[in-house]
């Protein structure tokens, strides 16, 4: 039986780099996004999120003359969409023998608060992939594939019946070209409003960025200051999200989007419990929340692009 170690590495300390490296989980661009533009919004309680909405005009309006009637009816003109709240967690469990073995001396990195930031960032990147579902996992957000669509009930409206809930969406382009880009673009522009962020893939974006000339590739300086490759097109940031399902390209006005988060359960993490019959520290950090649009028709997206 050979020995398991040679004269110098029995009598020789390894050298560990003191920084632990991420080398799982991706950018957060959109997560981001809603932090620093102020969507991500963090609110106190209720039974559900509602989220009142106009959409219709006054029917009793227009021109008149001198003494004619006028029109008093009234008519229905606001509603509200209607949002569950969702819940995710992320566990830790640390041994007593680990939590021994990386004490002193040997602890070079942290071994309890490494777990905990891992954890954390678990969170957060289920939360990024959650922003883009498509509504069908019961206990997930409610995601833009969902929230950015002109079909399907969203918020407890039936797009069917009421057509001015339905976002901008184009299923027939499977080639990517600007074009096609800004056709989208302009469906989701009424005067000075439009989209203030585009998601996509990484391929897409590639596509995007091959396809303007050299000097038309400019950069969305506060993107670019978060550390986000980006486009400026139109005067809109574009942006590569890992989390953005395939073939999609998402033209969001952040305006009339909201990551609604309570503010008792904003990444908390619960004290480390001990079982009675295990010699381990178990905790774990929650997040519970909901992403709603509250104009729909002023989103888009693309959703067939090779």
């Amino acid at each position: 039986m050979a020995l398991s170690y040679s004269e110098i590495s029995a009598i020789t300390h390894k050298r560990i780099y003191p920084v632990l490296v991420d080398n799982i989980f991706t950018s957060n661009v959109l997560l981001q996004r809603a932090k620093k533009k102020g969507w991500y919004e963090r609110k106190d309680g209720g039974e559900k999120i509602l989220a009142p909405i106009a959409y219709a005009t006054t029917t009793a309006s227009g021109w008149y003359s001198g003494a004619d009637t006028l029109n008093t009816s009234a008519n229905d003109q606001i509603t509200s969409l209607e949002f569950d709240w969702k819940q995710i967690y992320a566990n830790v469990t640390v041994t007593r023998l680990d939590e021994l073995k990386n004490s002193g001396d040997a602890a070079v990195i942290n071994f309890v608060k490494s777990k905990m930031q891992i954890a954390e960032k678990t969170l957060a990147d289920a939360i990024g992939t959650g922003l883009y579902n498509a509504g069908t996992t019961a206990n997930a957000i409610i995601g833009l594939r969902l929230a950015v669509s002109d079909s399907g009930t969203y918020g407890g409206v039936s797009r069917t019946t009421y057509s001015w809930l339905a976002a901008q969406e184009d299923s027939s382009t499977t080639v990517f070209s600007l074009p096609a880009m800004q056709a989208l673009y302009g469906d989701c522009t009424q005067g000075s409003s439009k989209p203030t962020v585009i998601c996509t893939t990484q391929d897409i974006f590639d596509s995007w960025m091959n396809s303007l000339q050299p000097q038309q590739r400019f950069i969305d300086k506060q993107s670019a200051d978060a550390g986000f490759q980006n486009i400026s097109w139109n005067g809109t940031a574009v942006l590569a999200d890992n989390h953005c399902p395939a073939s999609h390209v998402f033209f969001l006005n952040e305006d009339y989007l909201h990551l609604c988060v309570h503010t008792k359960e904003d990444f908390r993490m619960e004290p480390f419990q001990k079982p009675i019959d295990q010699n381990v520290s178990t905790a774990k950090i929650y997040w519970t929340g909901a992403l709603f649009c509250n104009n729909p028709r002023m989103q888009g997206k693309a959703d067939a692009i090779a």
